[in-house]
C-alpha cells in the first residue's frame, strides 16, 4: 500500500491501482481529493472537511463515493444522491478495494465549555493504517501504521506520547501538523521518537512511503 502525506490531516492511500483519500480539509491541497475513488471524512471541522475539495473529487470522478458521519453527510449528500454513505462506530465497509472499520464516537475535548462533536477514526485493511481524526481512539486490534495527530488545540505532547504507547503501532507518521512550526518539529521528533516506543516518522506534503 502506498501512503502519501497531503498537507495537515489529509492522507492518500493507493493499492492495486485504486485510491482512497482521508480528510481533505481547508489546510490540504485544493486537489487533495481529485483522483480518489473513495473519500473518508472523520468529522465536520474545516481542517478535515472542506466542501469545495470534496466536490472537486466527486466531480472529477463520477464513480467516487464518500463515507462519513451524519453531521458531514447532511451537508453534502443532497449534491451527490446515492454517493454519500453515513457510518458510525462499529461499522465495516469496503471502499475502493480497501476494507474499512469505523472506530470512535467523539472528538477530543478542546475545552470543557466547548460542546464535543462526533468524530470517527478509520482502520484500513485490518490494521495496516489507522487514522483517528481528532481523537485519541485506541482500536481493539493491532495497528501497523498509526497516523498520529501531533499538534492540535486539544492535545499536548505528553498525551501524544501516551497515545503511541497505548496503541503500540509498528510505526507512527505525523499528521495534524499544519500548526507546528519547523522550529518546533525537532522537539516533537525527538520526544515522541524517544518515548513513544514505536518508530516515529514524518513525511513532507506530497511525499510517499510503502506501508
Amino acid at each position: 500500500m502506498k501512503l502519501t502525506k497531503k498537507s495537515h490531516a489529509c492522507v492518500r492511500l493507493e493499492k492495486d491501482g485504486r485510491t482512497l483519500v482521508i480528510d481533505p480539509g481547508t489546510f490540504s491541497e485544493e486537489d487533495a481529493a481529485v483522483g480518489a475513488e473513495a473519500i473518508l471524512v472523520t468529522h465536520e471541522h474545516l481542517d478535515h472537511f472542506d466542501e469545495d475539495r470534496l466536490r472537486a473529487g466527486m466531480e472529477a470522478n463520477p464513480a467516487a463515493e464518500i463515507w462519513t458521519l451524519k453531521s458531514v453527510a447532511e451537508k453534502i449528500s443532497a449534491a451527490f444522491p446515492g454517493r454519500v454513505h453515513t457510518v458510525g462506530h462499529g461499522d465495516t465497509f469496503t471502499a475502493a478495494g480497501f476494507d474499512v472499520q469505523v472506530h470512535g464516537e467523539l472528538h477530543a475535548v478542546i475545552h470543557p465549555d466547548i460542546p464535543r462533536i462526533t468524530n470517527v477514526g478509520y482502520l484500513i485493511d485490518g490494521g495496516k493504517v489507522f487514522h483517528p481524526g481528532d481523537a485519541l481512539t485506541v482500536p481493539d486490534q493491532p495497528v501497523e501504521t498509526l497516523m498520529l495527530p501531533v499538534m492540535a488545540p486539544w492535545n499536548k505532547i505528553a498525551e501524544v506520547i501516551e497515545y503511541v504507547r497505548e496503541v503500540k503501532p509498528q510505526r507512527a507518521y505525523d499528521i495534524h501538523d499544519a500548526l507546528l512550526t519547523d522550529l518546533a518539529r525537532p522537539i516533537y521528533d525527538n520526544q515522541i521518537g524517544a518515548l513513544g516506543g514505536a518508530e516515529h516518522l514524518r513525511l513532507t506534503p506530497g511525499a510517499s512511503a510503502e506501508v
